[in-house]
């Protein structure tokens, strides 16, 4: 059996670690001087950052797969220890009316966004409850308070999250919990969505690395005064 890598760095696991918040989230908590295990359903991405970064570790993961989620848990404690915080980033996303999509992408979306919150917020729950400390949070957009016509398939599934997040909070906070959910008002500087708006200025996006320190913040958030709901948008963002 694998050797238990203990020692005094708390754990952290990050889902939908991708080129831009999940990446920027791994490093900031890194630099915090936290063991990541960093989960993705591709592996090219996670596994250079576990070779570029100290105590970053990666691992496969489909979090709509209960099986996958309750496994990967399971490894990091046997192989690190219990998770002191996770970052739920992993999402699933689709544009159309409901008239056009396929009703499939909904569900789908949904099995990630939501079912994959509930099957990894009751792995690291038992742990964090009995420690009486740790820390939830979610990233989510603006879907999750408003329902455009043409996310017919994406937005319920963030609505539903926000709330299940709530329901989380609810529970686990008078249990020594932090829960939080990260309202992104704002398009993400990504190579991708920089190339789709050439012509938009710089000051247009927010910076995932940005995100990430907010992410951070609210791991460190004294417990007297703890957010749930926090909104996040570049300063000239008409909203």
């Amino acid at each position: 059996m694998e050797k238990v890598q203990m020692s005094e760095k708390p754990v952290a696991i990050v889902t939908g670690v991708g080129p831009g918040t999940g990446a920027a989230i791994v490093k900031r908590f890194s630099a915090g001087g936290f063991r990541i295990m960093a989960l993705a359903r591709s592996a090219e991405l996670i596994n250079r950052l576990a070779q570029e970064l100290p105590d970053v570790h990666a691992a496969t993961c489909d979090v709509s797969d209960e099986n996958q989620v309750r496994t990967v848990v399971a490894d990091v404690k046997r192989r690190f220890g219990a998770a002191e915080v996770l970052v739920h980033n992993a999402v699933g996303g689709g544009w159309g009316s409901f008239r056009e999509i396929d009703p499939k992408m909904l569900k789908g979306n949904f099995e990630v966004n939501v079912m994959g919150l509930l099957y990894l917020a009751r792995e690291v729950a038992p742990d964090m409850i009995d420690r009486g400390k740790g820390a939830i949070l979610v990233t989510g957009n603006t879907s999750s308070i408003r329902g455009k016509a043409n996310f017919a398939g994406f937005a319920p599934t963030k609505a539903a999250q926000r709330i299940l997040a709530e329901s989380i909070a609810r529970d686990m906070g008078p249990l020594g919990v932090h829960v939080a959910y990260v309202l992104i008002d704002a398009v993400i500087d990504t190579p991708r969505m920089r190339a789709r708006m050439s012509d938009k200025p710089d000051e247009f996006f927010i910076k995932p690395a940005a995100i990430a320190d907010e992410l951070y913040h609210l791991y460190g958030q004294n417990r007297s005064a703890w957010s749930f709901l926090t909104e996040l948008r570049p300063f000239g963002e008409n909203w």
